[in-house]
């Protein structure tokens, strides 16, 4: 990666383990795809307002050549989500599904369903 890795974390106070969970998945993405050239990660613990049931926030932003990025923002309603290193685990996995389809893109290997409905194919013509 060309930049250091950019963490934010918000109302954790284990800041270390935050750290290595997010470095260790980090490095999962550059052994997969080495081309990021930067990664941000946001970490927030649920409202104080409630005593347990709310999952953390965590959102993923890696920039990648000619401009291209990957966010990965909302959290969904999971109440797996509610364990801080899951939440962390789950945030990269979406980070690698949409690096995976990004990748696909940048090497033309889209699927082209579109275009095969719009020439009439698929339908049952010959």
């Amino acid at each position: 990666m060309e930049s250091p890795l950019q963490l934010e974390i918000h109302g954790i106070k284990s800041t270390e383990h935050v750290r290595d969970v997010v470095e260790k998945n980090l490095s999962k993405i550059e052994k997969r795809f080495g081309r990021a050239t930067a990664a941000r990660v946001v970490v927030r613990a649920p409202n104080g307002h409630h005593q347990s049931g709310d999952p953390f926030d965590v959102s993923v932003r890696i920039a990648l050549p000619a401009g291209r990025e990957i966010n990965v923002g909302h959290t969904p309603d999971d109440e797996r989500l509610t364990d801080l290193d899951a939440a962390i685990n789950d945030a990269f996995k979406r980070a690698l599904r949409q690096l995976g389809d990004e990748k696909d893109q940048m090497r033309g290997q889209t699927k082209r369903h579109a275009e095969k409905a719009l020439d009439g194919e698929g339908f049952g013509e010959p």
